[in-house]
């Protein structure tokens, strides 16, 4: 189980109010969008620390109700990936923000920092990967493997440093660590993505590498309200790290 040492961390409090430790970007009725930190995972079993536990147990205590806490989660970030993460507050609201990106109606751009010079100024990858039965990898594999799934990105280069090209990415499928393996297959890996080829740090070096980040970050989601229909386009900045690579 979770100590008190452990959920003590999700908020501070000031004046009796509870600040949450982590940023939250909108909440507006049952909607509750926030910027995952890198390191955690968006869900995990109980007694594992996740983004989930952390907003279950703000809101619990926020609200002053003891006991279990709903919350949908329509979609996911990578643990070592930051950015915009998307909860409903009850299950109607889940429902129809799942809905949206069953359909592939909501519209994701992430930021990637990658290492080497990408020479085109906008570019689609296309590619069949498949997860590794049993662990947390995917790779390439030819179309005719029942186990392959096509994989469509499109990027446009936002500048090009020292260390390589500054991309927004806009994805027309979402596979697991779909931007991480195309990218890093093609000679290009993110920073600090061993995993996928990167030979580089990213950000503070942990002694646990779960908690160390990739130069991954969900920048924007663009969706509609569950509840009141309204286009919504919501931004989420980046952490410390990307500052250091001379991008703000």
């Amino acid at each position: 189980m979770i100590g008190e040492k452990s959920w003590a961390a999700c908020f501070l409090m000031i004046d009796d109010t509870i600040i949450p430790e982590f940023d939250i970007l909108l909440e507006d009725g049952p909607l509750l969008a926030v910027n995952k930190p890198f390191g955690l995972l968006t869900q995990a079993p109980d007694g594992v620390d996740s983004l989930e536990f952390r907003v279950k147990d703000y809101l619990i205590r926020r609200e002053n109700k003891p006991g279990r806490c709903y919350l949908g989660i329509p979609h996911r970030l990578d643990r070592p990936a930051s950015g915009v993460i998307l909860f409903a507050k009850h299950a109607r609201a889940a429902r129809r923000l799942s809905e949206q990106f069953e359909r592939r109606t909501v519209e994701k751009t992430y930021w990637a920092a990658v290492a080497g010079p990408i020479a085109e100024s906008t570019g689609t990858w296309t590619d069949y990967m498949k997860k590794l039965k049993g662990l947390p990898q995917a790779v390439l594999a030819p179309p005719i493997d029942p186990d392959a799934r096509e994989a469509v990105l499109h990027f446009t280069g936002l500048g090009h440093f020292d260390w390589g090209t500054w991309l927004e990415i806009r994805l027309e499928t979402g596979r697991m660590h779909q931007i991480r393996l195309q990218a890093g297959s093609r000679g290009f890996p993110l920073l600090g993505d061993a995993q996928y080829g990167s030979n580089v740090t990213f950000g503070p070096q942990f002694e646990d590498e779960r908690l160390r980040g990739i130069a991954l970050h969900a920048r924007s989601v663009s969706f509609l309200h569950p509840m009141t229909h309204e286009s919504l386009t919501i931004t989420a900045p980046i952490p410390e790290p990307w500052h250091a690579l001379g991008i703000s």
